[in-house]
Formats: structure tokens, sequence, C-alpha cells
């Protein structure tokens, strides 16, 4: 396998749909330069079939990055890694943990963890075609099946295809009756499965996610297994992340306030809407600053800043300098 020189996956930011665009990754990026990045999930039927710069396109500064695939065709899957591979991503993860009924009718997402022997031979065949890490993520059961037998056994059959890493949402999937955000809220968190997992299997790279929103309770995952995933605390509160470069990583560069983070972005918007705004792509300034409304959470002014970034009058005039106006109206001047 291709080795890399970046920082192993103590922390990283799960993928989620609507949400971590390449826009919310280059957002992230000012916020933490070590914590791994994940796409939202690519269907390997858009790659095959569809616009393969407009799914896989990102910036250099994102790096590390992890393109997900929701496939369950080992053909496709190996192909679509393959072009994952070759737009530069640093690791390919498949979806075997996505709970929404849209998803299972493609016959992937968590409804794959009732077939470990098939995302075996969908992990092997992506495996066979690319040379960098092929990761899976998953829940620890579906539906009614809560042993932690079922996910080791899922764990273990996928591991003698040459997986080494795990991410393991630590409930289970309900694939009737329950909508995703039911998914993400009602079935109940185990987080001891993860922790057994690493006692299982201790050579293998074990990492949790589903729920978690403080760094201590990331630090008391950390005494069990290898990373933590964060999901949409790291999106509705991302300065969380601030601190991450330092504490996990041993990297004491100064970090960035919220305004040097502003400022920071500027440039790059003003770039991307000069270069797609004008195109027909349909790039505006909200689809960039929409991901930036959590960075003031917790400070006093918060919802200046968002009321702000949410006048439609003033998204409309495609200004990135309308960052800075929020900003400003916050009482006081956010630090």
């Amino acid at each position: 396998m291709k080795t890399t020189s970046y920082k192993p996956r103590r922390l990283s930011v799960a993928p989620m749909m609507d949400w971590t665009d390449r826009h919310c990754r280059m957002f992230h990026r000012q916020i933490t330069r070590h914590t791994w990045l994940y796409t939202e999930m690519v269907t390997t039927g858009a790659l095959i079939h569809g616009d393969v710069e407009r799914h896989l396109k990102f910036n250099e500064e994102e790096h590390p990055v992890a393109l997900q695939l929701g496939g369950s065709e080992p053909a496709d899957l190996a192909k679509s890694a393959k072009l994952g591979e070759q737009w530069g991503y640093d690791e390919i993860n498949l979806n075997c943990g996505c709970p929404s009924e849209r998803v299972q009718k493609g016959a992937f997402g968590a409804c794959l963890m009732a077939e470990p022997q098939l995302v075996a031979d969908c992990v092997k065949a992506m495996r066979d075609a690319v040379e960098i890490d092929v990761t899976v993520k998953h829940r620890i059961g579906i539906d009614e099946v809560s042993s932690y037998g079922f996910v080791r056994d899922f764990v273990g059959t996928i591991a003698e295809a040459g997986c080494h890493t795990f991410i393991a949402h630590a409930r289970n999937a309900i694939l009737k009756g329950l909508s995703p955000k039911e998914n993400r809220e009602i079935p109940p968190l185990k987080p001891e499965y993860a922790y057994q997992l690493k006692r299982d299997f201790p050579h293998l790279e074990i990492i949790i996610n589903g729920g978690i929103k403080t760094v201590e309770e990331i630090d008391l995952h950390l005494q069990h297994v290898d990373g933590v995933m964060l999901g949409r605390e790291a999106y509705h509160n991302p300065y969380l992340m601030a601190s991450f470069d330092a504490r996990y990583y041993g990297d004491d560069a100064p970090v960035k306030s919220r305004q040097e983070i502003i400022e920071a972005m500027l440039p790059y918007i003003a770039a991307q809407l000069e270069r797609y705004g004008n195109n027909g792509a349909g790039l505006r300034l909200n689809s960039i600053t929409r991901h930036m409304l959590g960075l003031m959470t917790g400070i006093p002014g918060a919802r200046a800043f968002r009321q702000t970034l949410s006048d439609a009058r003033k998204l409309a005039l495609g200004d990135p300098r309308l960052l800075l106006d929020a900003a400003a109206r916050m009482q006081p001047v956010a630090a």
C-alpha cells in the first residue's frame, strides 16, 4: 500500500450528505491542519455515468482527505476507487453505515452489513485497484440484531480481505421506520462495542463515531480506540476543532482566531465566485458561507453573526466581505 506523511487518523470529520462538500472542507482546514476530512458519499453510478470532475474535484489544501463511496458492485467500486486515487485522494472509504431508505434502494449503506462476504469482495476489488488505504465505515448492528458478535464477525470477515481501518458508528441502524435523523438519535449508543473491537482486533485501526461533542469525550474514547470521528458537532460548532492540532497531534503552531479564519477564507471565496459563479455552475456566496454559520457558536453575538450571514438580500450581492460585516456586528467583536 502507498504510504503518506500525514498524521494518523486520531481525529476526523465524518462524511455528511449536503454538508461536507469541498467548500466546507476548505473552511475546516483553516481551523485544523491535521484532522482527516471526508467527502460526502459519492455513488459509483455518479462516477461511472456522471460528471467525474464535479464529484471529485477538491482543493489541494484539503489533504489529508478521503473519498467515501457508496456502492455494492465490486467492479464498479474498483473503477470508482481508481478514479479517486487518480484525482489525488488519500483514502477510499466504503459506506456500510447509512440507513436511509433511498440508499438501501441502491443496495448499499448499512444494509450491506447483512452481507459481510459481499463487502469483503468489494474491499478486495478496491484494494487490488489502488495503492491508497481502503477503509470501511459501518454501524454496530442492523434492526433488532444488536449482539456484539454480529459486528465482531462483520469486522473479522472484512479484515480477512485486507481492510485495516474500521470506523464504527456505535449505534444500530434501523432500516425501516426511522429517518436518518432518528437513526442518529434513537438507537442507543454503545461505545463499549467499539472498545471491544479494539481489544479483539488489536492489529486493526478502530475509530469510533456517534454523538461525540466535547474534547473530554474524545479524550475518554482515545483511551480505548485509535481515533475519533466527529459528525454534526464539527459542523455546528467548528471552532471546537481549533485545539485539535496541539492537543492530539503535538503541533504547537499558533491557533487561528475566528477573525483570522474569516480573513483566510476571503481570497478563496472571491476566487471561487470569480471562477464558478459566472459560468453557469450555480455557485453563489451562500454555497460557501452556509458552512460557516456555526463559527461563532458559544460566544456573545453568535446570533447576530448568523442573522447577517443569512440575509438573502446581502448574500445576493455576492461580496465575500459580508463575512467581515457579520463579525463586526457582533457584540463584543469576536476574538
